[in-house]
């Protein structure tokens, strides 16, 4: 690293992470003294440096094209966006990559990982303190299993590089095979159970702690243990799972915050629910897209929002009715041409719906009104192609205009794990190892109740046999979790994707008939999908294959390689 840019890559960071530094970390150090070698002579400047890695964590309230966008859940109002066009016609090549799961980007991650492995060879040879070397490694460490987690999801196995590389010095020597699937996985969780031993068992806000790393080690065990990995339904791969989520259960530092509509604001930041987030702050690094994105199309005559993120009717039909019911059960209360009635509050608390109230303004989605915010089954305008908008995590308390980005900062933070996911993976790892034991409904029961002075539901009734558990969760889970860009992932994890897409994804058509109002399910426009096997993992992008001849030459093995790219592409 040159001087010139250990010089811009300090002087960057300090402007993103002065709230983070220590009296002794804001004194000047003049350009000519400041070179590679005083970055890690110092943990001020060395804690710039992990600052940086943490900075390239997943940028989650900024996304034009969410990731939850290439799920049932929601989809796109822009017939142009990765999440359609490509969705729409499983159409993934090597050579063609959505843009709008730029955090999957195999050297996007790399990158990291580099920044990672740099930090770790850095600090373990600086004349530092012991005790701030093996807790800043063990962050770093974490921080690695993270990107490596991600890229082991969307392609499988990866090569599993530990230390820097450098073309200069090291010429073809940098490129590595790809390991198997099973291999990365476990050398993910090796990493995370290594980093869990040392990091703090404390909540600090925004960086790496024991239950971060314990929670991140038990959604990958989970993963693994899930039929895309697991065909042969090992139970001890459960039992694993379930045993780290429990573990996090009983560190006894989280809780559920009593109010999820308000979890997801300005005012439900820094709360015990939170295991690991990401912080924003107005004006200096806020969340802004999501908000442009997520809201109706106008509020009060004003154009407000892109409309870019339109819940499904899919989703909206999982929510529960108030007693507890799914819509299907008969004896639920659900009617079909009264739907928005009697539903639970989660549904409340995250969709804007037909005749809802939102930023001063109620919102009419339906046909045959004088509303901008009406279905548009034409797909020619920013109104919902779907009858819905998003509630949970918008910001109503913000100036809001779809040309007044700076005004539409907000800064409520971007869980990538909380406690109410663990509680969920526990359920879920246990019902599948052992069965619905009373621990598994104590666990669903937690989420669903969420506040024991005013439970959102009521609990489960006894006497589920595996399967119906296996349901509950799930359906527990796709709610709960609406929205945080994990529905994609379970839908591969689970491998039913298939089935799923199959459907297509739906959009509610209000319109008057002999007078009266009547609420019919259709295709929302642009809902058509198309998924194929191959497409449980993304395929390996054309320019990593063409720069590494090593993993071009695998072929076969665990994974089915063939010249080292997926089956199927």
């Amino acid at each position: 690293m040159t001087n010139q840019k250990v010089l811009l890559l300090f002087f960057s960071l300090s402007s993103l992470w002065l709230t983070a530094c220590s009296d002794r970390q804001l004194e000047v150090i003049p350009r000519d003294r400041l070179s590679d070698a005083t970055i890690w002579t110092d943990a001020g400047t060395a804690d710039l440096f992990l600052n940086d890695i943490y900075n390239n964590l997943p940028d989650g309230n900024n996304w034009e094209d969410p990731f939850e966008n290439y799920s049932d859940n929601s989809m796109s109002g822009f017939s142009w966006a990765s999440s359609r066009n490509l969705e729409q016609e499983s159409s993934y090549t090597p050579a063609v990559y959505p843009a709008g799961t730029l955090n999957i980007y195999w050297d996007t991650n790399y990158g990291h990982i580099r920044k990672c492995n740099v930090f770790i060879d850095k600090v373990t040879s600086a004349e530092l303190p012991e005790e701030y070397k093996s807790a800043r490694i063990a962050e770093a460490r974490f921080l690695r299993a993270y990107f490596y987690h991600i890229l082991w999801m969307a392609y499988g196995g990866v090569p599993l590089i530990t230390e820097p590389l450098d073309r200069l010095t090291q010429e073809d020597a940098i490129f590595r095979p790809r390991a198997s699937a099973e291999e990365t996985a476990l050398f993910i969780i090796d990493e995370l159970d290594a980093a869990s031993q040392i990091l703090q068992n404390t909540n600090e806000l925004g960086r790496a702690t024991k239950g971060a790393a314990l929670t991140l080690k038990g959604w990958v065990e989970l993963y693994y243990a899930s039929p895309l990995y697991n065909e042969g339904n090992l139970s001890e791969r459960w039992l694993q799972a379930a045993a780290t989520n429990r573990e996090v259960i009983d560190l006894g530092l989280y809780a559920l915050y009593p109010e999820y509509g308000t979890l997801f604001l300005p005012e439900g930041n820094n709360n015990q629910e939170g295991i690991f987030f990401r912080q924003y702050f107005p004006r200096l690094k806020g969340g802004r897209e999501t908000g442009l994105m997520g809201t109706p199309y106008t509020l009060n005559g004003g154009h407000t929002s892109w409309g870019a993120i339109n819940p499904t009717q899919d989703l909206v039909d999982d929510y529960a009715m108030a007693n507890g019911k799914p819509i299907s059960d008969p004896s639920s209360g659900y009617d079909p041409q009264n739907p928005y009635a009697n539903r639970e509050l989660r549904f409340y608390e995250s969709i804007v719906y037909d005749g809802s109230y939102w930023y001063n303004d109620t919102i009419y989605t339906r046909l045959g009104v004088n509303s901008p915010n009406a279905l548009d089954l034409s797909d020619a305008s920013d109104a919902t192609n779907t009858a819905y908008n998003l509630r949970k995590r918008m910001n109503p308390n913000i100036p809001l205009g779809a040309d007044n980005w700076d005004g539409a900062t907000s800064n409520q933070h971007y869980y990538y794990f909380r406690f109410a996911e663990v509680l969920l993976s526990y359920a879920e790892a246990q019902n599948e190892a052992v069965g619905p034991d009373p621990s598994v409904y104590e666990a669903i029961n937690s989420v669903r109740e969420r506040n024991p002075a005013d439970p959102y539901l009521p609990p489960l009734q006894d006497g589920l046999s595996q399967q119906e558990m296996r349901e509950v969760i799930r359906r527990e889970r796709r709610v709960e979790l609406a929205f945080e860009d994990k529905r994609r992932w379970d839908m591969l994890r689970w491998k039913t994707a298939e089935q799923i897409y199959s459907e297509g994804l739906h959009a509610m058509r209000i319109e008057r008939q002999n007078g009266q109002w009547q609420y019919t399910v259709v295709q929302a426009p642009g809902g058509r999908r198309n998924f194929s096997p191959k497409n449980y993992f993304f395929p390996i992008p054309q320019q990593v294959l063409d720069q590494n001849e090593v993993i071009r030459s695998q072929n076969g093995g665990p994974d089915n390689l063939s010249n080292g790219q997926n089956p199927g592409y």
